[in-house]
């Protein structure tokens, strides 16, 4: 099996579609010899901001000294970023050999009359094995979706649970209050575990503290009072939090200092496990943390920036980041959708900041129309807005249409921020 027919195999899986429920994953756990055994865990879920406080800790715990293995979904630009060793991607080679093993225990599964696992439950089984025979010292896993019924929550035990903000988001299949949701989020919660959350609105956190009342976990709030920020610029930010002066991060955005908060406090709560983090450790960690597509800029003059905002919350937190962080003469928005998002709530919050507006169709078969969104666009604002669904064409024209002083941001959706960051990074920013 080459690489290309190996990440076709998986992508083939979707075919089986998409089954609530833990009892096929832990069988195929049981017959790959638990492998989740073999390392600690640190178990990430929330709306948004999962990624980026995974990329944080597990940044920490390599500048640590730990072996690490980190799990996230989607990717922006190719498959392997998904599973990662170390900060690298896992090889062609290993992927393959990864499909190799996985392929024949999910055939045997359905022989056996259980469903054959999903795309992401087989993803979910390469990676948890695949650390076991990397011999990693800890993964830290994103949650793909919800939590109580996601792959990543078949794991026997976690060593922390850590929930990032809550908001509306997949509400046909988590529910429709941020209640319902927070109690699909919660669900990661161990038997006496170790919790951590990030600043939740009221009905979240009373949801959170309820479940690990009944489970005897213990709750741990990132502090708001003991928080200040002290430089937030469009490179990144400097605050104090606690005892600790002057901690630097790269990731840009005042929401990112609270996910660093939340990622400081994991990994203090990780400590009570075994795990010995030095301080300077953890500020070189959070220093060197990047998470690529999450308010990324990628060039200035014109500033060309991309985010992965992808629900009303997202776009609310970039429109705002854009406000406060840049200093632009006239936004040219590029901007993509899937249909089953909030649609409305997304382009309320950030459509009417700009000048000129490009509707474009990401890279999904959920995607929502370029003449389709553009419609909806011209319903909010007053100025320019094109449709072109082709997402290289609507990037050259929106660079075409950019003055020195101008900001290009790109955003909307994953699927179409990935697409857009390798036509720029490859083909468009080298000739500018």
């Amino acid at each position: 099996m080459t690489y290309e027919e190996a990440v076709a195999y998986i992508h083939s899986i979707s075919k089986f579609g998409v089954k609530l429920g833990l009892e096929n994953m832990k069988k195929l756990l049981e017959m790959m010899g638990h492998p989740d055994r073999s390392y600690k865990i640190v178990h990430v879920a929330g709306t948004n901001g999962k990624g980026s406080t995974c990329a944080m800790i597990d940044s920490v715990l390599r500048a640590a000294g730990y072996k690490t293995g980190l799990y996230t979904s989607p990717y922006l630009e190719v498959f392997n970023e998904r599973i990662r060793i170390n900060g690298e991607n896992i090889p062609d080679s290993d992927l393959v050999k990864m499909v190799d093993y996985v392929k024949p225990l999910a055939e045997q599964m359905v022989k056996e009359g259980y469903n054959h696992p999903t795309e992401f439950e087989f993803i979910t089984a390469i990676a948890l094995k695949y650390y076991e025979i990397q011999k990693v010292d800890i993964a830290v896993l994103e949650v793909g979706l919800g939590g109580r019924f996601d792959a990543t929550n078949s794991v026997e035990r976690t060593d922390v649970s850590v929930i990032t903000t809550i908001d509306m988001d997949h509400m046909k299949t988590l529910g429709n209050t941020i209640e319902k949701i927070a109690f699909e989020k919660a669900g990661i919660i161990r038997n006496n575990g170790l919790v951590v959350t990030y600043p939740q609105k009221d009905e979240a956190m009373a949801v959170i503290e309820e479940r690990c009342r009944e489970l005897s976990a213990r709750l741990i709030k990132v502090d708001m009072a003991s928080l200040r920020v002290k430089k937030a610029t469009h490179a990144g930010e400097v605050f104090d939090y606690k005892h600790l002066k002057n901690v630097e991060i790269g990731l840009v955005g005042m929401h990112q200092v609270l996910n660093a908060a939340t990622a400081i406090e994991a990994l203090w709560t990780l400590e009570k496990n075994g795990v010995s983090i030095s301080e300077k450790a953890l500020l070189e960690g959070l220093k060197c943390a990047r998470w690529p597509g999450r308010l990324e800029v990628l060039r200035e003059h014109p500033f060309i920036v991309i985010d992965g905002a992808h629900n009303p919350q997202g776009a609310s937190t970039l429109a705002k980041n854009i406000k406060d962080l840049f200093i632009y003469k006239r936004l040219i928005l590029v901007i993509g959708v899937l249909k089953d998002k909030d649609v409305d709530g997304i382009l309320n919050n950030i459509a009417p900041f700009a000048d000129v507006v490009i509707a474009t169709r990401p890279d999904s078969y959920r995607a929502l129309d370029a003449d389709v969104l553009a419609e909806m666009i011209k319903m909010r604002v007053k100025c320019q807005v094109t449709a072109i669904e082709d997402i290289g064409q609507a990037v050259r024209r929106a660079i075409e249409l950019a003055g020195k002083d101008d900001m290009v941001l790109f955003c909307g959706s994953l699927y179409l921020i990935g697409h857009v960051r390798e036509i720029l990074r490859f083909d468009i920013i080298p000739t500018l």
